[in-house]
């Protein structure tokens, strides 16, 4: 058994985030298995398809840390009003995720989402309408980011003056994990988010209404309902990942089609290229690369790597999406390529809950700016998209184009 290779820069770093794909190379060819830095963590990083897809259907390794390490389940400790938000199904285990999950699984049934498709197909069109009226846009801003919002916003029930306070919330949930920003995320915009989670559910249980909270709140499962604490843990969690993935997976299809002209052009030839171009963008340039830290709860040889009792383990999803052993040429963008599972959403127990939805928003923002802006354009050059400093996300800080570069007929 032999000591895992250390990753050379930290993945917190700038150099990492605008790098991430060379560096996948190196792992792939020199240290599938190699350790480094996450935030004040030394983690094992794992590269390979196979590897990422075991690890995470392995019972050896778990969300909770107390339950491998028989210490606290953060590295230091928080206050206690945040650990609604912080202790989510996402960083749980069976029994207790697969019951949470099955609560909540209802609100996105191919039937649920069915109702949703053709409230999504308006919204991006009057989307569109707006944008037109100045034809040089933040795409991000302006279409990618009020799509999902929107969604989940009115999945929840969320009235439209709590938007104000909703907006924020998401804006500090989503950007403020990094650098100095951190301290008043953990101390102020959490606290204030789970104040508003919390008026939210109340609200629901004096005015019932027809969306996914007031579900939760009346939801049993085998005479089984949510506590409190589970609620707002749950509710934190949908308007987190209901609205942030799916906005950088829009942003990215925009960027990576414009960026490949040819594959841009074979797609408004044939729509039906539709479904397979939104799976080898979540293979190609995805915007979650890695997933929550699993904790070996013995020690553990992956490629004769030795990971001990209690070590952090993050399967890199980015670098599974392109192993070479698997996918032949992968750092081609080819929306052709024959069908096989990419990792962009996850795999096994905690496999993504909102990736239908998330594909069927990002399918309709495609269809209807094909439809609506065919000679979409980058405003600035590629050169200039700058990807926004997370850790394991490919996301960009904004998408400049020109709707209508020759004007409107």
């Amino acid at each position: 058994m032999k000591n895992a290779p250390r990753l050379p820069v930290n993945v917190m770093s700038r150099e990492f985030i605008e790098n991430k794909f060379r560096y996948y190379r190196w792992m792939h060819e020199e240290a599938p298995v190699c350790q480094g830095g996450l935030s004040v963590m030394r983690v094992f990083f794992l590269a390979g398809y196979d590897d990422c897809a075991n690890a995470l259907n392995d019972p050896r390794l778990v969300r909770n840390r107390t339950t491998a390490t028989g210490g606290g389940r953060f590295l230091f400790p928080l206050p206690k009003r945040l650990m609604p938000m912080l202790s989510s199904m996402i960083t749980s285990d069976d029994p207790a995720h697969r019951r949470q999950r099955t609560l909540v699984s209802k609100a996105f049934t191919p039937k649920a989402l069915g109702k949703l498709s053709e409230r999504i197909e308006t919204l991006t069109h009057e989307l569109i309408d707006e944008a037109e009226r100045h034809n040089t846009v933040d795409l991000l801003s302006a279409y990618s980011l009020p799509i999902p919002v929107t969604v989940i916003r009115e999945m929840l029930g969320i009235d439209e003056a709590d938007m104000p306070r909703f907006r924020a919330g998401l804006r500090a949930l989503s950007e403020g994990f990094s650098g100095w920003t951190l301290l008043r995320t953990l101390l102020v915009d959490m606290p204030r988010t789970v104040d508003l989670v919390e008026e939210l559910i109340e609200r629901k249980r004096s005015v019932p209404g027809d969306d996914i909270l007031t579900g939760l709140i009346q939801a049993e499962a085998a005479g089984d309902k949510l506590s409190h604490e589970e609620l707002v843990s749950m509710s934190i969690l949908l308007i987190i990942a209901g609205y942030e993935t799916t906005v950088h997976l829009i942003t990215n299809a925009v960027v990576t089609l414009l960026q490949h002209p040819e594959q841009f052009e074979a797609l408004k030839a044939d729509g039906t290229l539709l479904d397979a171009a939104v799976e080898e963008i979540l293979r190609y340039a995805g915007p979650v690369h890695g997933t929550k830290p699993n904790y070996a709860m013995e020690d553990i040889e992956i490629r004769g790597v030795r990971i001990p009792k209690g070590a952090p383990v993050v399967p890199i999803l980015g670098a599974a999406n392109r192993d070479p052993a698997v996918f032949t040429n992968p750092e081609v963008f080819d929306i052709r390529r024959p069908p096989k599972k990419q990792l962009g959403f996850g795999h096994g127990p905690h496999h993504c809950l909102g990736a239908a939805l998330a594909r069927m928003e990002t399918r309709i923002a495609i269809k209807t700016l094909i439809e609506r802006c065919p000679n979409l354009r980058l405003a600035v050059p590629a050169g200039e998209l700058k990807l926004q400093r997370l850790p394991l996300w490919h996301r960009y800080e904004r998408l400049p184009v020109i709707l209508h570069p020759e004007g409107r007929r």
